[in-house]
């Protein structure tokens, strides 16, 4: 096993908790095949002719993560520098950009209707034009349309494995819409839709956004990429600019490491902090964490572990950036730790997160 340790803590009883968790990830390493290809993504799950690959994959790394303690870093294993596909932890990074867009004054209200900003198609319908950012954001907007070739109809009565009370119904089936705010639903195309809406909103290519307004701010590297598919080139203001997906669900998406994913963690862990000043307000990241009505499980694309629906054994207070495969980043702001854990199989997710908090009571 890849694992390194760091120096003060060998000999002493969190080496040994440490040492059990990773090799407990390791021992329950994601079944999907290491060179991915056309198995990446989760397109396979999508009724025809919508279940194809859209955008670039690529093979993934073994089993990977990394444990920091306030500016420390406790141990890393597999390959933490290697970047890697993230799917729907994108999605995280959408509601980060959707943070800076609000610190600038582009964003000022979520709850007003992204129409009133955004010259994005997809906002001039009856249904849609009242849909508003915070919607979007939480996965209540019961937008409708296709983005890039793909129906939102495809991820309706969709099920993932965190969400408590899954649809009985097949995915993809016509469900009926309801009231944009009414009811929640995790679906990939509307995340889509939301990021075509940042696009037109900041007028530049999102990841050059994220590279300059957060990347670099948090710590991170310049090893990373965001990739579109090969048919969501649009045009913005005079500019041909490739539109970004919140995840990997058709290809695409952010390959990234998992030190820098940690980076990120630590700067939401310390309310928009990076090591050289302020990445995102406050007032931003209080609103990521703001359970949703409907799903109060859910923040701003971000995933909370209040009365401990997600993970049973993991503090309260807990909250993820989630991603199949499956792509962890643990924020645990009671223990002040951020801990990135990539490719385990998600139903001993939980213990490993048990095993970890127990390393972490122990130092």
């Amino acid at each position: 096993m890849d694992l390194e340790i760091s120096p003060d803590l060998r000999g002493t009883r969190a080496e040994a908790l440490l040492r059990d968790a990773v090799a407990h990830a390791v021992a329950h390493e994601s079944k999907w095949d290491r060179a991915m290809g056309d198995r990446a993504g989760i397109h396979h799950l999508d009724p025809p002719p919508w279940n194809r690959l859209l955008g670039p994959t690529s093979p993934r790394g073994p089993a990977t993560g990394v444990v920091l303690h306030g500016d420390r870093t406790l141990c890393s294993w597999g390959e933490p520098l290697r970047p890697d596909m993230t799917f729907s932890v994108a999605k995280t990074y959408l509601a980060l950009l959707a943070g800076v867009a609000f610190d600038r004054g582009l964003l000022p209200d979520p709850d007003e209707p992204v129409a009133l900003r955004s010259r994005a198609p997809g906002f001039d319908t009856p249904h849609n034009r009242p849909i508003t950012w915070t919607q979007l954001l939480q996965q209540t907007s019961e937008w409708e349309g296709s983005v890039f070739g793909v129906p939102d109809q495809v991820d309706r009565y969709r099920a993932v494995a965190y969400q408590p009370v899954k649809p009985t119904q097949p995915k993809g089936g016509p469900r009926p819409l309801q009231t944009p705010g009414t009811y929640w639903e995790y679906n990939d195309v509307r995340i889509n839709q939301l990021s075509l809406a940042l696009l037109h909103l900041f007028g530049r290519p999102l990841p050059d956004v994220f590279r300059s307004a957060i990347m670099r701010p948090s710590g991170a590297s310049e090893d990373w990429q965001w990739l579109g598919y090969d048919n969501a080139w649009v045009d913005v203001a005079g500019a041909r600019i490739q539109s970004v997906p919140g995840g990997s669900h058709w290809g695409g998406g952010i390959l990234i490491s998992s030190v820098d994913q940690a980076r990120i963690g630590r700067m939401l862990l310390r309310g928009g902090l990076g090591p050289d000043g302020r990445v995102l307000s406050q007032d931003w990241v209080d609103r990521m964490l703001q359970p949703c009505p409907l799903a109060p499980f859910y923040g701003y694309l971000t995933w909370l572990n209040r009365n401990r629906v997600i993970y049973p054994d993991v503090s309260e207070d807990s909250y993820f950036a989630l991603g199949a495969g499956s792509s962890i980043t643990w924020m645990s702001p009671r223990q002040e730790a951020v801990v990135v854990v990539r490719w385990i199989e998600s139903e001993y997710a939980n213990g490993f997160f048990q095993r970890i908090e127990a390393a972490l009571a122990a130092l």
